[in-house]
C-alpha cells in the first residue's frame, strides 16, 4: 500500500509539493506570503498603538 514518494516539502501558501530546500512553488506565492507577513506586521503595530492610546485615555481619565 504504501508508495515510494520522493522527498519533498509543501509550499507556506498552496500546499503543493515542491522540492526540499525551497520555501514557495512560484514567485505568486512568494508575493502573497510577503503581502500577507507586511499586513500582519501593519496589524500588529496597529494593536500596540491602540493598546498605548488606551492607557493614555485611562491615565487622564484617573486625575
Amino acid at each position: 500500500m504504501a508508495e515510494n514518494v520522493p522527498q519533498h516539502t509543501h509550499c507556506h501558501i498552496c500546499m503543493k509539493a515542491i522540492p526540499i530546500g525551497e520555501t514557495y512553488c512560484s514567485e505568486e506565492c512568494k508575493q502573497k506570503y510577503q503581502s500577507m507577513a507586511k499586513r500582519r506586521k501593519l496589524m500588529v503595530y496597529l494593536m500596540y498603538g491602540m493598546l498605548a492610546a488606551l492607557i493614555v485615555v485611562i491615565m487622564l481619565y484617573n486625575r
